[in-house]
Formats: structure tokens, C-alpha cells, sequence
């Protein structure tokens, strides 16, 4: 049998014992916490480091601003350079074209300048050939513009050999307007009038080629009219005024011709950057 002692000795030993192993226990968990802790703040930042977190390298962002900010002056500059190339294209068409056309109304005698002035080049006023060029530049530029703010791109016979052909029959109907006799001015305007709406839906067939070509037709013989009042050169034969009344239908077909030389030359140029 087991003896009082024994029980009296292993009861507050045991007891004892219980009591220090739990002290000793919360020690060492406090103790893995902590070291938990540290390592985790530890790896925090070499975490963010490594994937990269936003807004962790100011010079990063700088960085990124910076190559946005080239890009968009790169496009600026690429679509001002293509503005300047086809600006100078389509003078150079306006110059070539008065060239051609005033000399066969001169030489139809339809058209009459001072005698001082019919021994310049192609018998023409110096005057003659920038202002169509300065035109033609602006009516170019401005078709492929108003399709732009319309929404509606132009995309019947865009090709080149359409734009040639629009070209022939343009100097043809000019052509006609000196060389062919009818009996009044009335049959031959209206004869060029239908030319040029054939002209027209031909080659274009766009509301906006149609309702530019008109506003252009009414601005150049208000001009033309104002410049024979003023005596700068003069019609033979006028019936329309100071002019001839198939002179509307000439401005016309030009415009129509002009416009789709420009919008074929602003195929796959870079739209205009928007400033935001």
C-alpha cells in the first residue's frame, strides 16, 4: 500500500510543476510571435519591391510621363508635316491647272486682261496663278475636314485613277466652255450645269462634296464679279451679270475635282491629337 508520505510529497510537486510548465509555454509562443512579426515587416517592403507595387518609385512615374509626353509632340509634329506636304501638293495643282485653263480662255478670247499684262507667262496675270493655287490648297484641305466633323468618310472611288480621270473631265468641261459654239449662253450653261452634277456623281456622290461644291461655285463668281466691276479683266459677251453664266458651273467642277484630290492625299495620314 502506498504510504501517506508519498501521497503528501508527489500531490504539491506534481501540482508545481503543472503550474511553472504553462508560464513557460506562453513565454515561448510570445516569443515565435514576435519573431513572426519582425520577419514579416521585414520582407514587406522587399515584396513590394519585387512586384512592382504603383506608386512606390516616384522616378518610375516620372519616367512613364515623360515617354507619353514625347509621343503625343511626335504625333503633333508627324501630322503637321503631313498638313504642310499636302498644302504644298494641292498649290502646286491649282497653280498647274489656272495655268492650262486661263490659256484656253485666252486664246478663245472668252477671258480679257490688259494688253501689258497678255505678254507675261501663258499669257496670264501674275496674280492668276497663286490665287487658284492658294484655293485649290484651301478647298482641298477642307473637303477631307468637313467628312471628318460629319462622320461620314468619303469612300466612293477612292483610288488614283478615279482622281485622274475626275482631273480629265474637269479640263474637258473647261475645254467645252471655249471651244463649243451654241447658239446663246443659255444652252451652253445649261449643257455645263449637267456636266458638272454628271461630273459630281460621277467621281463623288457625297452630300458634303455637293453642298461644298455649291458654297464654292457661289463665293468664286461673287469674287469674279466683284473683280471685273473693278476692271482687273473683263468678259467677252456677259450674260450674267459681268460674266458668263456657265462660269458658276467651270467653279463647280473645280471644287469637286480639287476635293478629291485632297481627300485621296489625306488617305492614311494620322488624325489631329486632341489636346485633353
Amino acid at each position: 500500500m502506498p504510504r501517506l508520505d508519498d501521497h503528501l510529497w508527489r500531490g504539491p510537486c506534481a501540482k508545481g510543476t503543472k503550474h511553472r510548465s504553462h508560464p513557460r509555454a506562453s513565454a515561448r509562443g510570445l516569443v515565435a510571435k514576435a519573431g513572426e512579426m519582425i520577419n514579416s515587416s521585414g520582407s514587406g517592403p522587399s515584396l513590394l519591391a519585387a512586384h512592382g507595387a504603383p506608386g512606390t518609385d516616384p522616378a518610375h512615374g516620372l519616367q512613364s510621363t515623360g515617354v507619353g509626353g514625347q509621343g503625343n509632340s511626335g504625333h503633333v509634329n508627324s501630322w503637321h508635316h503631313h498638313l504642310v506636304q499636302r498644302s504644298l501638293v494641292l498649290f502646286s495643282v491649282g497653280v498647274v491647272l489656272a495655268l492650262v485653263l486661263n490659256l484656253l480662255q485666252v486664246q478663245r478670247n472668252v477671258t480679257l486682261f490688259p494688253d501689258e499684262v497678255i505678254a507675261t507667262i501663258f499669257s496670264s496675270a501674275w496674280w492668276v496663278p497663286p490665287c487658284c493655287g492658294t484655293a485649290a490648297a484651301v478647298v482641298g484641305l477642307l473637303y477631307p475636314c468637313i467628312d471628318s466633323h460629319l462622320g461620314e468618310p468619303h469612300k466612293f472611288k477612292r483610288e488614283w485613277a478615279s482622281v485622274m480621270r475626275c482631273v480629265a473631265v474637269f479640263v474637258g468641261i473647261n475645254h467645252a466652255s471655249a471651244k463649243l459654239d451654241f447658239a446663246n449662253n443659255v444652252q451652253l450653261s445649261l449643257t455645263l450645269a449637267a456636266l458638272s452634277l454628271g461630273l459630281w456623281w460621277t467621281f463623288d456622290r457625297s452630300r458634303s462634296g455637293l453642298g461644298l461644291g455649291i458654297t464654292i461655285a457661289f463665293l468664286a463668281t461673287l469674287i469674279t464679279q466683284l473683280l471685273v466691276y473693278n476692271g482687273v479683266y473683263q468678259y467677252t459677251s456677259p450674260d450674267f451679270l459681268y460674266i458668263r453664266s456657265w462660269l458658276p458651273c467651270i467653279f463647280f467642277s473645280g471644287g469637286v475635282t480639287v476635293g478629291n484630290i485632297g481627300r485621296q492625299l489625306a488617305m492614311g495620314v494620322p488624325e489631329k491629337p486632341h489636346s485633353d
